[in-house]
């Protein structure tokens, strides 16, 4: 979250250890661990910030 908000990129945060509804969103896109992020149709799982950044096309 903080590699986001250092760069002005707005996004949603949500703790699947307390949110049900997160949490079968989460294993829906075919994760069951975090940081999974999604990013239009793209789903990163783990943090990868070259490629988090090309997604984002910066």
């Amino acid at each position: 979250m903080e590699f986001l908000s250092q760069r002005g990129i707005p996004f949603v945060a949500k703790d699947v250890s307390t949110d049900l509804e997160a949490r079968a969103e989460l294993i829906a896109l075919g994760s069951r661990s975090t940081p999974t992020i999604k990013v239009g149709g793209e789903v990163l799982l783990g943090f990868h910030p070259a490629k988090l950044l090309a997604l984002l096309g910066r």
